[in-house]
């Protein structure tokens, strides 16, 4: 069986290490040492997700918000 997966996140560029933390909504907060440009940020979003889900970096996908700190991405 093929289930999608869509997931809320907040992320925090320029961070002192690379974390993923909860809010008590739900929310993944994504803590990124990447700066916001030529979409490094969104490479290093990717990869966290990746490692935290256990997944290949081919299954994530932004669906929303690729320019802003609040995002939803696809777990394929």
């Amino acid at each position: 069986m093929y289930v999608m997966q869509k997931v809320k996140l907040r992320v925090i560029p320029r961070a002192r290490q690379n974390k993923i933390t909860t809010d008590a909504d739900g929310t993944l907060r994504v803590h990124i040492t990447a700066a916001p440009v030529d979409g490094a940020a969104n490479d290093a979003v990717i990869r966290a997700l990746a490692d935290f889900f256990d997944v290949p970096k081919s299954q994530i996908k932004i669906v929303r918000g690729a320019t802003s700190r609040d995002k939803v991405v696809e777990l394929l």
